[in-house]
């Protein structure tokens, strides 16, 4: 495990708030939610690595092979390389409550993440996520906290397999709470103000 695998912003806890780990969208960066963590919980530590692999220029965490296509083989080892980050930064703070926000393919590595090793976060906010297969159950997820965040008409993230995702959390156990807006693919205030409560 090493907290030096990926390029991040990083900003130390003051008192006893958590760490925030923020996943940005693709063409995003580490700057992209760092601003917004900052504003949920002013004294939390921020982790915000940024994407290492590129889409004709623009940041992603793991590659695709199209609009909703995964390279699946890429995305298991890219969710690995980030599992072991996230925990070699967890180990450095082992008292210290650890969340997770991520939004479009930030919150797909996120979940992708949480499938695997839903132990590194205490609470996660999944913002936009589309997850295009059923992930194995894990009994590890009951009582995670999961928020997971979506626009009724989103063309890139289609509303089914959002309310899938929301029912398999369900059906781990996972405490998991759904916020839905009537537009598109753009984070709206109802999501953020969702957000806000969720992590606070």
């Amino acid at each position: 495990m090493t907290t030096s695998s990926y390029r991040a912003l990083i900003r130390a806890p003051r008192r006893n708030a958590p760490i925030v780990f923020t996943f940005h969208g693709t063409g995003g960066d580490e700057h992209q939610f760092a601003g917004l963590a900052s504003q949920i919980l002013p004294d939390a530590g921020l982790i915000s690595p940024r994407g290492d692999v590129s889409e004709f220029g623009a940041l992603r965490f793991f590659r695709r092979t199209s609009e909703g296509s995964y390279d699946m083989q890429d995305l298991a080892i890219r969710t690995e390389k980030m599992a072991n980050f996230i925990a070699a930064h967890k180990a450095e703070n082992p008292e210290r409550a650890i969340y997770g926000l991520g939004y479009s393919n930030g919150a797909n590595i996120l979940a992708s993440v949480l499938f695997r090793q839903p132990e590194l976060f205490d609470r996660a906010a999944l913002l936009h996520p589309l997850i295009p297969w059923i992930p194995s159950d894990n009994k590890q997820l009951k009582d995670r906290r999961i928020l997971i965040t979506a626009g009724q008409r989103d063309p890139i993230c289609p509303l089914p397999l959002t309310e899938r995702l929301v029912d398999y959390f369900a059906g781990q156990r996972a405490r998991v709470e759904a916020c839905y807006h009537p537009g598109g693919h753009e984070i709206r205030p109802e999501e953020l103000q969702e957000l806000h409560t969720f992590l606070t």
